[in-house]
């Protein structure tokens, strides 16, 4: 299962990729969670989620991603920022990368500023 994450992810990268974002950190970790994938785009930091349902039966991808997980990945973050502080200047949004049905299939809706 983890392992489909881990392909979903690639393909979101590359596709945000094609779309003119620059990777900075995949996967990054701290004590507060962790955040898939965070690139630039300019002059804007951007904190993506990665979400993939291949079906809806327990809720859509978007579902998922619960004001627990958001808060979380804010504080992911902030503490990203503590440490990097070659970013401080940068604007910041937080979107989500979303798709469903089989890897074969897979769409992303990038929904920019997401929360």
């Amino acid at each position: 299962m983890r392992l489909l994450g881990f392909a979903i992810e690639d393909l979101a990268k590359s596709y945000l990729e094609e779309n003119g974002l620059t990777l900075i950190s995949q996967n990054f970790h701290s004590r507060f969670g962790e955040i898939d994938l965070i690139m630039q785009h300019q002059q804007t930091l951007c904190f993506i989620e990665v979400r993939h349902r291949k079906t809806t039966t327990y809720g859509s991808a978007a579902e998922s991603i619960t004001p627990s997980k958001q808060q979380k990945i804010r504080k992911t973050a902030l503490f990203f920022l503590q440490k990097n502080n070659q970013y401080n200047g940068l604007n910041m949004r937080f979107d989500a990368m979303l798709s469903q049905g089989k890897q074969k299939e897979v769409n992303f809706e990038w929904i920019k500023n997401a929360f």
